[in-house]
């Protein structure tokens, strides 16, 4: 036990944990890479002791700024909330702040104008890239930070990826609608060059092939936004089709729920007059009326993973290039047997 006429130290820390000065460091700096037995028993010395680290003191000393800043293609979108509150959970541990940028919010100015600043060590320790329709040259620049790409990614960018399985998340959405007896399925796709497009599209073409579907044609793909209001819009484009689908895949929720209002505004049921299904699990999929059968991206896991990949680069630690995590089928009320014609 420390003494009581002094503040506790980390000796006493690792003296109470029966480890080393150095593996408290790592406990506390990392603790993704010590045992979570190690790592309890440093958390209850810690908190024993009443042992407390000077972050001030230390980011002065390996002269960090104390913070990461984490650039989102578009803040209004609540696919990100889960992704965020992961990264800030890993961070918080470390004393390290969150800084979030809009990449949208000024599309009239050049993006290294605004985005330049924050792209050096003065003004963050590392950053985390959640939009893949950035240019790559703009992480070219000298001084800037350790990048972690997650989400989507960048062609030309050499930074370690941490993403979800899009392309089994495509085929488990075709998987499900063929099971479901869905011979003619038009797929609202992201917009044209995303990496979650070309993913996406990819998994579910071949979910189409392992059912037997022959190749589908330019019409049954329609290039989507991400938004809500798009999906909406894209209801009377629908009910127009000579031909119209029995089932719709969205590449993402938003896309789907808005679809499904126009659709049931429009007087249309689902599921049984078509068929619905999106993509993220978003917390307004389960809320939705009918409820949104999707694929589940464990997005506050992505965003942990993604900020301990960071961390670790901060620290000078090599890490794998791509780590990638699965996906899972949710089913819902909004999708169920093709409608018989």
């Amino acid at each position: 036990m420390s003494d009581q006429s002094r503040p506790p130290r980390i000796h006493d820390v690792a003296k109470l944990a029966g480890v080393s000065v150095a593996t408290v460091s790592r406990a506390i700096s990392n603790p993704s890479i010590v045992s979570e037995t190690t790592r309890k028993a440093v958390e209850a010395a810690i908190a024993q002791t009443g042992y407390t680290l000077n972050f001030t003191a230390r980011n002065l000393r390996q002269q960090q700024v104390g913070g990461v800043l984490a650039l989102v293609p578009n803040l209004a979108n609540p696919f990100f909330s889960q992704i965020l509150s992961g990264i800030s959970e890993v961070l918080r541990r470390h004393n390290l702040s969150l800084l979030v940028m809009d990449t949208t919010a000024v599309p009239d100015q050049p993006a290294m104008k605004v985005l330049g600043p924050y792209l050096t060590r003065s003004r963050s320790d590392g950053v985390i890239v959640l939009d893949g329709q950035m240019e790559p040259g703009l992480f070219a620049r000298p001084g800037c930070p350790p990048l972690v790409q997650a989400c989507e990614w960048i062609d030309g960018l050499s930074a370690p990826r941490v993403l979800a399985d899009n392309v089994e998340g495509g085929r488990l959405a075709a998987r499900h609608l063929t099971d479901l007896g869905h011979r003619s399925i038009l797929h609202l796709t992201g917009p044209q060059g995303s990496s979650l497009t070309l993913s996406r599209r990819q998994g579910f073409l071949q979910g189409l092939a392992q059912a037997g579907l022959p190749d589908p044609g330019p019409g049954d793909s329609i290039t989507g936004d991400f938004t809500a209001r798009f999906g909406q819009q894209m209801a009377a484009q629908v009910l127009a089709m000579p031909d119209r689908p029995t089932a719709v895949f969205c590449d993402n929720d938003e896309m789907a729920i808005g679809l499904m209002h126009g659709l049931i505004v429009a007087g249309l049921r689902v599921p049984q007059d078509i068929s619905v299904m999106g993509f993220d699990n978003i917390e307004m999929a389960a809320y939705s009326s009918p409820g949104l059968t999707t694929i589940r991206q464990h997005r506050a896991r992505l965003g942990r993973r993604a900020a301990e990949v960071l961390l670790a680069r901060m620290q000078g630690q090599q890490v794998i290039d791509s780590i990638t995590l699965g996906v899972d089928l949710v089913v819902r009320a909004s999708t169920g047997q093709a409608v018989k014609t």
